[in-house]
């Protein structure tokens, strides 16, 4: 029986691909023909050594139960209270929008929607999207919308922030355990359970082999094949990593139709734009209080700095050294690297161009666990409301503080690391360029 003969639930599973693919590499923009490979093998760019693609060793039915086990453990963690709070005869409880619902009431709304799109929106879309192309994949002719639906879950993994969550509850538990008894409920050992077939979903689903299933439709776009000897204007998606021939001014992707773009649009400007905005807004972020403890009538203001030398002086140093590290370390550092490329783009400067572009990818992933700090002050807020007893409140260098995350976050996805690449070819060309003799 041939593969062509074989039971479409049998062609599900991760299997290599049947012919060499051409690929661009998203880190330094060389095309280059990818090797089939095995499953539990990766391929890796030639010349920066970033990985191109890699194949899973679970069929797509495993992503499946996985994907559905998730939601159902997500609708569990949203129905159900996190935890509990008991002093002075009074008992609070909270669950995953009690935080949300705090800032509003403190008229912090914008930082409550970012709160509840990355712990709610981001990962139910994402989810829900995958589960949904995954069902319809076993049809004999999947439905050309279902390239569209997995570019959308695709783009809002890195605004998934369950993972990141589960940080912030432990912190505010660790937090709270001085000042109020506390006690975890069911929603919180969801939100462990679900953290788990997250980060095991992702690891398992096998990209690369739904996108060959999806295959594309559009004619106007030529997909090109790695024996073509003439690639000039060639183009990768950003999104499927399909390299096509775009035609016309506004060409799309003809398998997932994301817009192509030799090189990302204005991206040093944009970037730069981004990066100075976040730097401003870090100033207000560590001057105002990002929290305020009121105990029996006395308290002070706490900003992030502050926040660190509590929990120093409590002795909890590897807390404090997450907090420091999450709030002031990475904020820190995803300013000065991005920085670093954009200086190293305008200057042409070739020099350890594989560790900047090792340096993007890890101050891409790095930057949303600089959220563990707000999503600990939204509980904090929601479950410390004791009236003259003790309170929690939020405080204005938190919404600062959500806005440079954000901020740094877009910015990592605005710049085109490529662009490292071509600055410094540029340069070297016109270097090799022999000088011009003055006339006698």
């Amino acid at each position: 029986m041939t593969a062509a003969d074989a039971p479409i639930s049998d062609t599900l599973t991760a299997m290599p691909p049947a012919q060499p693919q051409l690929r661009e590499c998203g880190g330094c923009g060389l095309l280059q023909s990818v090797p089939a490979i095995g499953p539990g093998m990766r391929a890796q760019c030639a010349r920066c050594g970033i990985t191109l693609y890699s194949v899973s060793t679970h069929p797509l039915d495993h992503s499946i139960a996985l994907t559905l086990a998730s939601i159902v453990l997500m609708a569990v963690m949203c129905a159900t209270t996190l935890m509990h709070v008991q002093t002075a005869g009074i008992t609070l409880h909270a669950g995953l929008f009690s935080g949300p619902e705090e800032l509003v009431r403190r008229g912090m709304s914008m930082l409550a929607v970012v709160v509840v799109f990355v712990t709610v929106i981001a990962p139910a879309g994402k989810l829900l999207g995958t589960l949904y192309v995954l069902l319809r994949l076993h049809e004999a002719a999947p439905p050309h919308h279902l390239r569209r639906v997995f570019a959308l879950a695709e783009k809002l993994r890195p605004w998934s922030m369950i993972e990141v969550f589960i940080l912030g509850v432990f912190v505010a538990y660790v937090k709270l355990g001085d000042l109020v008894h506390i006690t975890l409920e069911t929603g919180v050992f969801a939100l462990m359970a679900l953290t788990i077939t997250i980060i095991w979903a992702d690891a398992a689903l096998d990209r690369e082999l739904i996108w060959q299933r999806l295959g594309y439709h559009d004619p106007e776009s030529i997909p090109l094949h790695p024996a073509r000897a003439n690639l000039a204007g060639a183009v990768g998606c950003e999104t499927c990593h399909l390299v096509s021939l775009p035609q016309g001014k506004h060409a799309c992707c003809p398998r997932c139709g994301s817009a192509l773009h030799v090189r990302k649009p204005n991206s040093v400007s944009r970037t730069w734009a981004l990066i100075i905005a976040a730097a401003i807004l870090y100033i207000p972020a560590n001057y105002f209080p990002v929290l305020t403890v009121m105990q029996l009538g006395a308290g002070a203001p706490s900003t992030i700095l502050g926040g660190v030398e509590e929990l120093l002086d409590a002795h909890m140093y590897p807390l404090a050294a997450l907090v420091f590290f999450a709030s002031i370390v990475v904020p820190v550092l995803k300013l000065i690297g991005l920085a670093i490329m954009l200086i190293a783009v305008q200057t042409g400067y070739a020099g350890g161009l594989r560790d900047r572009t090792r340096l993007y990818y890890v101050v891409r992933w790095i930057g949303r666990w600089s959220m563990v700090d707000i999503f600990m002050e939204s509980l904090l807020g929601a479950l410390v409301r004791f009236g003259a007893a003790i309170t929690i409140e939020p405080g204005m260098g938190a919404v600062a503080f959500c806005a440079v995350v954000i901020l740094t976050m877009f910015a990592a996805e605005i710049f085109d690391p490529r662009l490292m690449w071509d600055a410094a070819a540029a340069r070297r060309s016109l270097q090799a360029q022999p000088s011009a003799v003055p006339a006698r």
